[in-house]
């Protein structure tokens, strides 16, 4: 992809091309999932079907209720929503089969007309035809490509997520709609772009792109269940924001698609944070970025916990019903987003210690998109991991995860410099500490590391490895009600060793003061214990 397209404004993008596919004059008779159940004459018809009030021979009320099945003298609206979550009656893979590819063409038109169609290796790269499709097709000419590192590793994952959630929305479950947002993937390598097909997109894009899309599913999910049957606007409004694809399903179909995922009421936390931070100490930063690490910047973040370990009669039978989600951005036009990371329990189940702990374990499936002033790591892992909670003490309790695995990744330094290329990627082994003391409901004390040895695989075939790592210090006191502060020091190494440049060590802190917003007057413990064993 080129480098000048779809960054910051990723998201409107997605919200944009939904819109216009909504509008568009679709007409299918079995447009609703059972192709073979959608009859075509009007007496005695069963099944369903999609937009069908726009067809002048269904204008009949009566004809209506008989296409859905429903008894004819039944009252004007009073049809049951089609799809249960429950059961999979009214899911469709015929829907999102259709809108995905025409996300894609819409999207490729978008980058066509309204950005910069600029050339690579001679050819504009979103001037598609069937002679370049069929091209990528027969040839299969893959390679690593060597785009921006925020539309590879951001806006990819973006994109993804937005394909996902087309199927999830539609009824499809988390494995089904993977293989839609990998197809959809697949599909603009080969017809959205002329440039080479790139490996490194096609992984970002399915997979990361997934775990993105489920953590904003469920996001929005909540947001409309904590509404009640009958969400006001601004729960919509907000909804849509997370997940527009689940918000043009729920609009483009009404009733069919309207019924909110059931959430099952996790035990969740979630952190809305605004404040300035600064640089403290830098070592060896390159002198392109020096002078930009020492100015003070506004922040904002958000961060959230879904699916505590501890609550008595939540289960984990899906994939992410835990996960965690934070989200950081600065107030710098080149590099607005700082982090974006999701874990989240893909196939696992829960145990327990004696009366004190609670706990899950199992696969977890990664994202994490990490851009400090110093480097740039991003990466797609499976990793083996727990996560628990402990009653250290009356009113002290210790939530905490510990991961490893291994993923594919790109890493490298924040802009380009002389003696290095912007970034390589890599097969990436990983770890991760998470660790948070709650005492009672006054003060959390968070302590976060992550470690990524990425090894050369990239296009520059050079020989070598590296080692990254990020952690993060948080503390946070409720002074009242929802409404707490909070400090933050984080600290950022990069050690590389290639055969092509010199062996250099990195590093970087930052403090930030913090306002927060918390969810939880009780800091997120959670308590299953009865009143005698406290």
């Amino acid at each position: 992809m080129n480098a000048r397209r779809r960054n910051s404004a990723a998201s409107w993008l997605a919200g944009t091309v939904l819109i216009l596919l909504s509008h568009m004059p679709v007409t299918v008779s079995a447009a609703t999932g059972d192709v073979a159940d959608a009859v075509t004459k009007i007496g005695g018809m069963e099944g369903n079907s999609l937009f069908l009030w726009r067809e002048p021979q269904f204008k009949s009320e009566i004809q209506l209720a008989q296409l859905l099945g429903a008894d004819a003298s039944e009252p004007k609206g009073q049809l049951k929503p089609v799809l249960s979550w429950e059961t999979g009656e009214g899911k469709s893979y015929l829907i999102p089969a259709l809108e995905v590819p025409g996300f894609i063409v819409l999207l490729n038109g978008f980058d066509r007309l309204i950005l910069n169609d600029s050339e690579k290796d001679g050819k504009k790269v979103y001037s598609t035809n069937f002679s370049t499709i069929w091209d990528h097709l027969h040839r299969q000419n893959w390679n690593f490509d060597q785009d921006s590192f925020k539309v590879n590793q951001f806006g990819h994952p973006y994109e993804g997520a937005t394909m996902y959630g087309l199927a999830r929305s539609s009824g499809l479950n988390f494995w089904q709609s993977l293989v839609y947002s990998n197809v959809g993937s697949f599909l603009w390598e080969m017809a959205g772009e002329t440039s080479r097909p790139s490996i490194n997109d096609q992984i970002t894009t399915g997979n990361a792109g997934s775990l993105l899309g489920e953590a904003l599913f469920r996001m929005a999910g909540l947001v409309l269940e904590d509404a009640g049957p009958n969400p006001p606007l601004g729960h919509k409004l907000a909804a849509a924001v997370i997940s527009p694809s689940t918000a043009f399903n729920r609009i483009a179909f009404g009733d069919r698609f309207k019924e909110v995922y059931p959430n099952h009421q996790p035990a969740t936390l979630w952190r809305c944070m605004v404040g300035a931070s600064a640089n403290v100490h830098s070592h060896n930063l390159s002198p392109l970025v020096r002078p930009s690490s020492r100015d003070g910047n506004a922040i904002a973040e958000f961060a959230m916990s879904y699916g505590l370990p501890g609550k008595p009669g939540y289960t984990y039978n899906r994939p992410l019903d835990y996960f965690d989600f934070q989200i950081s951005t600065r107030a710098r036009t080149h590099n607005l987003v700082e982090s974006l990371t999701i874990r989240g329990l893909l196939k696992g189940t829960d145990y327990h210690v004696g009366d004190d702990y609670r706990g899950i374990w199992g696969l977890y499936g990664s994202y994490d998109y990490i851009s400090p002033y110093l480097f740039r790591v991003s990466t797609t892992a499976l990793s083996l991991g727990t996560t628990g909670q402990y009653w250290a003490a009356p009113g002290i309790a210790v939530q905490g995860t510990v991961m490893g695995g291994v993923g594919f990744g790109a890493t490298g330094v924040e802009t380009d410099v002389a003696e290095e290329r912007g970034y390589h990627f890599g097969a990436t082994p990983q770890v991760l500490l998470a660790l948070s003391v709650l005492f009672g409901d006054k003060t959390i004390l968070d302590v976060t590391s992550r470690g990524y040895y990425v090894s050369a695989l990239g296009p520059d075939r050079s020989k070598g490895s590296e080692f990254v790592f990020s952690g993060d210090a948080a503390l946070t006191v409720r002074i009242y009600g929802h409404h707490a502060i909070g400090l933050h020091y984080s600290e950022s190494i990069r050690d590389t060793n290639y055969v092509n440049i010199p062996e250099k060590y990195r590093s970087e802190g930052t403090v930030s003061l913090v306002y927060t917003f918390l969810s939880d007057i009780n800091l997120g413990a959670v308590e299953w214990r009865d009143a005698s064993q406290r």
